[in-house]
């Protein structure tokens, strides 16, 4: 019997990626969307957290469920309606499965779900930061908390369950990075604010890699911090993609408080400094990055 693996944010950036990976490696995957997708390369079922409704079958057969679901961090401005928008997209999704694989009886194999690395704060400086490291008390720190105590409601039906606290995801087809090369590409290239801060990165194909690690290797459990080492400084992102594309990067840092006028609040996101170590992968895990460099990762993703 073919393994199927539910997965709910199946069409984003991380989402689409991990699904051609596990078709790839013959596993069965399904979508669970709030919207029913009119093209899809794999079966999508529907659910209304409002409704409490989840379409029949989805659950039905699921050997693994991996939880993406999420309104994007720095899609809006952070007014306090859009706060709660990005907490209850990740919470009450997780919140009405728990119900109904309570009620129907249903219990995966495994459940992974996404958190945030700004579990430790939006910004915390230089201080290194491991898994047994408190959280923070700021916005995105509250995010990652919720959407992980959420995640618990699995495990405490008895499911293993696995929490990656992801840094930056590097991908030419989404994210952070394709909004980093933009200016960059039209030999605009600057540090963000003071350039210094700490950026905690991981290229998407490692990220996926580890999803379907967490999935299949019993061992794994708790929360692992999904980043590569060693984290990066803003500035040198920009040299780095500016030395691969031959742009030139010669203008001075946009400053902070320009930024904070554009985005507000959200300009923590790209201001933020987080030095974040992927201490249980390292010492814990056999998992082997295929991109453990900034420069390779950013060549294979720029690469013709």
């Amino acid at each position: 019997m073919v393994n199927k693996v539910l997965i709910t944010g199946g069409t984003g950036l991380i989402g689409s990626r991990l699904t051609e990976l596990l078709l790839e490696r013959g596993y069965s995957v399904a979508h669970l969307s709030r919207k029913k997708q009119k093209k899809s390369s794999v079966p999508v079922y529907q659910y209304d957290t409002a409704k409490g409704y989840i379409e029949d079958g989805a659950l039905e057969g699921m050997a693994y469920l991996i939880h993406l679901a999420g309104a994007g961090i720095a899609d809006e401005r952070w007014t306090e309606e859009r706060k709660k928008v990005i907490i209850s997209s990740r919470t009450e999704p997780i919140n009405l499965i728990t119900s109904k694989l309570r009620e129907k009886q249903i219990f995966p194999r495994a459940f992974i779900s996404a958190s945030g690395s700004a579990f430790y704060g939006g910004d915390t400086g230089d201080r290194k930061h491991t898994e047994d490291c408190p959280p923070g008390n700021d916005f995105l720190a509250e995010v990652s908390v919720l959407w992980e105590n959420a995640a618990d409601q699995v495990r405490e039906l008895g499911v293993r369950t696995v929490k990656l606290r992801t840094g930056v995801v590097l991908s030419k087809k989404g994210g952070a990075l394709p909004k980093i090369t933009l200016p960059i590409r039209f030999g605009l290239g600057a540090p963000l604010g003071p350039g210094t801060q700490w950026m905690s990165w991981i290229h998407i194909d490692d990220l996926c890699r580890m999803y379907i690690e967490a999935m299949e290797n019993d061992s794994w459990e708790g929360a692992y911090n999904a980043v590569s080492a060693p984290p990066t400084t803003n500035r040198q992102v920009t040299i780095a993609i500016s030395r691969i594309l031959q742009k030139p990067q010669w203008l001075p840092p946009v400053p902070a408080f320009a930024l904070r006028l554009i985005f507000g609040e959200m300009a923590g996101v790209v201001l933020g400094s987080n030095y974040v170590e992927n201490y249980r992968i390292e010492t814990e895990t056999n998992f082997i990055y295929e991109f453990p460099q900034l420069t390779n990762a950013l060549e294979n993703i720029f690469k013709p």
